[in-house]
């Protein structure tokens, strides 16, 4: 019986010289000098272009692409893809306004998410700024504050599926669910748009987020397709936009792969043109945000120590879940799995050996790699962990223990 396990996907975004991970034509060991220290994250530049530059070839030229800044809202990343990108989805006031310092226009910025409060729907209309309704009490109150500026506001109605995208690591439709209104009260609050003083632009459905599976992804994108057809034919307006979300995954775990980008790129073709069929004015946006940022980071920390207890080996370093919860296994996994972590300055190595890598918290949570094999290291080298560069800096507890915080470097 083969009991061979499963290993991490090839990682082949960095180039690798004299033993050294290379991010930005900078050996990790020189960027540390260049940071002042550890730890920190790292941001390619060249691998986030490179990953849109892909999209677009692998894409139908019609389809929009527009980047979703919760995944990585870091300011210079944000304005590094302002360039590349059709749009930039926020799901925030404080992201708004990061979007808004870029040179992408106000009207190709668009404002997602449960409970906006009104003094953040005027902002946004102020801006000009799309706005997704998430409820037919946000509808009016957008309604209502247009009227009390004199513009007229600009919507996307989001919509809750009846359906969810399966395989998927976080479903965020179909059932019972905060975002959007469901699918079935479409009819309804469109008829109720139409009398209002909005401004229709189409419809947002997202139905879930971090997949591999292709398949699941088509049948997903099929059906939002179908759905936004149907639901047009009781819009006042020409629909202009249909944003069907994301999903797109990237491989963390032993066992996964990369998606196989051409064949979601062939199916997307085909319901392009349905959709030209029925709905003449109407483009379809891909939102993405981790399948855009997430392969080119890199998150950085030194060991402090190697610790030998009861036979198993800990290297004990000045990073941890605080700053990157993910890997830690804390955000969303239900078994633990290790993210690919290698010792930067060291990535082949002359000898491999099986350890732990921790942080300095107080806590068992504290674990970046459990019994992981890796090149041997010691006090001094660098613990790097790739598949960084998407909900890592934001998404982490940083004020747990109130230890420093980790700098940010686009490269």
């Amino acid at each position: 019986m083969d009991r061979t396990l499963p290993e991490h996907a090839p990682l082949t975004q960095f180039p690798i010289q004299d033993d050294c991970l290379v991010i930005g034509e900078i050996p990790l060991t020189r960027l540390v000098q260049r940071v002042g220290g550890t730890p920190f994250y790292a941001y390619g530049r060249q691998q986030i272009t490179e990953r849109v530059v892909l999209l677009r070839r692998s894409l139908p030229a019609g389809v929009l692409l527009h980047y979703a800044m919760k995944a990585n809202p870091m300011p210079a990343v944000v304005q590094h893809l302002a360039g590349l990108v059709d749009g930039i989805d926020v799901a925030s006031i404080g992201e708004m306004k990061i979007a808004l310092d870029t040179p992408i226009s106000p009207g190709s910025v668009s404002f997602a998410g449960p409970g906006k409060k009104e003094h953040e729907l005027r902002c946004a209309i102020a801006a000009g700024v799309l706005l997704n309704v998430e409820s037919p009490r946000e509808m009016r109150l957008i309604a209502k504050l247009g009227e009390s500026l004199g513009i007229r506001p600009q919507v996307a109605i989001r919509i809750n599926p009846d359906f969810e995208l399966k395989s998927s690591g976080m479903k965020m439709g179909g059932g019972p669910k905060p975002f959007g209104v469901d699918a079935e009260s479409l009819p309804d609050l469109l008829k109720e748009v139409g009398r209002l003083d909005l401004e229709l632009i189409g419809f947002h459905i997202f139905s879930g987020s971090q997949n591999l599976n292709v398949s699941a992804l088509q049948e997903a994108h099929e059906k939002t397709v179908q759905l936004a057809i149907r639901l047009a034919a009781y819009a006042s307006s020409a629909i202009k936009l249909i944003n069907i979300g994301g999903g797109f995954g990237i491989p963390y775990f032993p066992g996964e792969r990369p998606l196989n980008l051409p064949a979601i790129g062939e199916h997307l073709e085909h319901l392009s043109i349905l959709l030209k069929q029925h709905l003449p004015t109407a483009r379809i946006a891909l939102e993405l945000g981790r399948y855009i940022v997430g392969e080119a980071g890199i998150y950085v920390c030194r060991i402090l120590e190697r610790k030998l207890s009861r036979g198993q080996i800990f290297l004990i370093t000045d990073g941890g879940l605080h700053h990157h919860l993910a890997a830690s296994g804390n955000f969303g996994q239900v078994i633990r799995k290790n993210y690919p972590v290698i010792i930067g300055n060291k990535v082949r190595g002359d000898t491999r050996e099986v350890v732990s890598v921790v942080g300095p918290l107080c806590t068992p949570l504290d674990v970046l790699a459990d019994q992981l094999p890796i090149a041997k290291a010691g006090e001094g080298d660098l613990v790097v962990v790739l598949q960084s560069g998407a909900y890592g800096f934001t998404a982490s507890p940083q004020s747990f223990l109130n230890h420093p915080l980790p700098i940010e470097v686009l490269v």
